[in-house]
């Protein structure tokens, strides 16, 4: 079943209209062959996940002050009591009505939650990402699936509110080599291209032979055909990386109200343009998060960014480069543009759209313009987004929410039924490969291949020797415990050579263990972090993306495995 939350319990006509084009429109993708079994393991229990993004889970006490509320339902209701919206609801809904001119048609729905957003009780759930050619690895969709479903069970536990998801793109960001792949079906797709400049100003015109390879790896059954069209169209039709990326995650997603926002725009940036002239000349957030980076770190916590004494690019076509202080003036790096203090501020109030915020920024910049309660990130995302709430305080913009976005493995039919032939749980594959092997056969083997019983008993023996030998002289003690911690270094290496023996005496059945564990887990990465979704929509079609909807939940902050049945 799919679970669709109501969209305002005073419908108009309009709103009816909207809601039942949505309950139509997923009904016609849905295909009750492509069902999937959902079971969750912790975070804890992969190994995947750092040791701070496991205590912001459990609320570890020290983490509370480099946040504002709880991931949880009680935690939205008090930031619900007290958000102050700072963003400005008429620039947002023209200026993002004008970008989805570009994309015409979409559905009816995105159109209702634009509209949505000029609304008082209207917020955003946002999540963000670069413009990954074929949208990337499958964490891509994960962190929209992720949002979508908050946002519809917010509506549900706040009826009279309206909760928006928004996919923020980072048409900005400059790192071309981070976008220009996509391993699918163990082949790397590779758009060959120099580029500079702001990855979303890219035309993708260039992108042909990246585009047939992509679309051979599809094949030709299943839903090959239905993606190829899409990716065709996004990658052919527009002249800009951001509107194809807009294009193909509408494909997507916009039967669920998705509305994705390119922030590369004039008056966005005219509404931040305060914050950048104060940021720049007084350097500010570097010295507030070099602060709090200090306490961290006196926390254990590994510091994933740092803030620089300047934190905005200065920004035209084809051109992205740091802005610094020297010998009195603010020049552009690799350039010969440069500015007297009075001079940057006339170019900020003028073309604000030239600065671009760097990777401490944008969080603010995206909190300023957007009504914004949430955010979806990855384990990274999350950390990094802690070092960040003093500058958010400095600047009295309200921190939203941190939600670590949902992870999922998915396992084929097929997949399933070899690891169930093996006696293994699926969960069991998140060890490493040598591990996986030695539980398994311990667990199978016809022998005890552990030594821990007559460990014991040693060790019984050894503390009688040690007794004697202190009571005969007190400094042969720790000559007797060097003695037994060779012979434990010597039992444990025989236990390792018996388990290694027994492996030869299974190794048809670990070899088929190990196929399995790589096609799951490749180059022993996590799938969502490698494996692009396309074969999975040949397989599945759209209802691969409505099933992950259905079974994501945000808030039990879990790892998802998705079972084909």
């Amino acid at each position: 079943m799919f679970r669709i939350s109501v969209l305002n319990p005073k419908l108009n006509i309009r709103n009816c209209e909207a809601f039942l084009n949505t309950v139509e429109s997923i009904q016609k993708v849905k295909n009750p062959k492509s069902k999937m079994e959902a079971s969750c393991t912790s975070y804890k229990n992969t190994g995947f996940f750092s040791p701070t993004v496991i205590d912001y889970l459990e609320n570890r006490a020290d983490l509370k002050p480099f946040y504002s509320y709880r991931p949880d339902m009680a935690g939205f209701a008090e930031l619900l009591k007290n958000k102050k919206v700072v963003a400005d609801r008429e620039i947002l809904h023209r200026v993002l009505s004008k970008q989805y001119d570009h994309n015409e048609p979409y559905p009816s729905i995105v159109k209702h939650n634009l509209d949505l957003l000029k609304a008082e009780s209207t917020y955003t759930i946002t999540t963000g990402h670069q413009l990954n050619i074929f949208a990337g690895p499958l964490y891509f969709l994960y962190k929209i699936a992720t949002a979508i479903k908050l946002a519809q069970q917010l509506k549900a536990a706040h009826p009279d509110k309206n909760f928006v998801p928004v996919y923020w793109m980072a048409s900005e960001d400059h790192d071309f080599a981070e976008i220009n792949y996509t391993n699918i079906g163990g082949k790397k797709v590779h758009w060959w291209y120099e580029a500079s400049g702001a990855t979303g100003r890219i035309n993708p015109d260039t992108m042909r032979q990246a585009l047939n390879q992509y679309k051979g790896v599809l094949g030709m059954e299943g839903h090959s055909k239905e993606l190829a069209e899409i990716v065709e169209t996004a990658y052919t039709r527009f002249d800009k990386l951001a509107d194809a990326t807009r294009y193909l995650v509408n494909a997507l997603f916009g039967q669920y109200g998705l509305v994705i926002i390119d922030a590369d725009d004039h008056e966005f940036k005219q509404q931040f343009a305060p914050i950048i002239k104060q940021d720049i000349i007084n350097q500010n957030s570097f010295k507030n998060i070099t602060a709090t980076n200090e306490q961290l770190q006196k926390l254990g916590v590994h510091i994933q960014v740092n803030p620089r004494e300047i934190n905005f690019f200065y920004l035209k076509d084809q051109l992205r480069e740091r802005i610094i202080f020297e010998q009195d003036s603010y020049q552009v790096m690799n350039t010969d543009i440069r500015f007297t203090e009075a001079g940057l501020k006339q170019e900020i109030a003028t073309s604000p759209e030239r600065f671009s915020p760097n990777v401490v920024m944008r969080p603010l910049y995206q909190e300023c313009i957007l009504p914004n309660i949430a955010y979806i990130g990855g384990g990274a995302e999350v950390v990094y987004w802690l070092e960040l709430k003093s500058n958010f305080d400095f600047y009295k913009v309200d921190f939203p929410i941190l939600i670590l976005r949902n992870s999922a493995l998915v396992v084929r039919k097929e997949q399933a039924a070899k690891i169930e032939r093996m006696d293994l749980d699926v969960a069991a594959l998140f060890k490493q490969t040598d591990a996986l092997q030695t539980d398994w056969i311990k667990k199978h083997s016809d022998h005890n291949l552990s030594l821990e019983g007559e460990w014991r008993e040693l060790t019984a023996v050894f503390e009688k020797i040690k007794l004697r030998s202190y009571k005969i002289d007190p400094t042969l003690s720790p000559s007797a415990a060097a003695v037994q911690a060779r012979l434990k270094h010597a039992v444990d290496n025989l236990e390792k050579k018996m388990i290694r023996a027994e492996k030869r005496n299974y190794d048809v059945r670990l070899e088929q263990l190990s196929i399995v564990k790589a096609e799951l887990f490749p180059k022993d990465s996590l799938q969502e972090r490698t494996e692009n979704f396309g074969l999975m929509y040949v397989k599945w079609g759209q209802s691969f993306v409505d099933e992950l909807i259905r079974h994501f939940e945000p808030l039990d902050f879990e790892f998802t495995i998705l079972t084909e049945e």
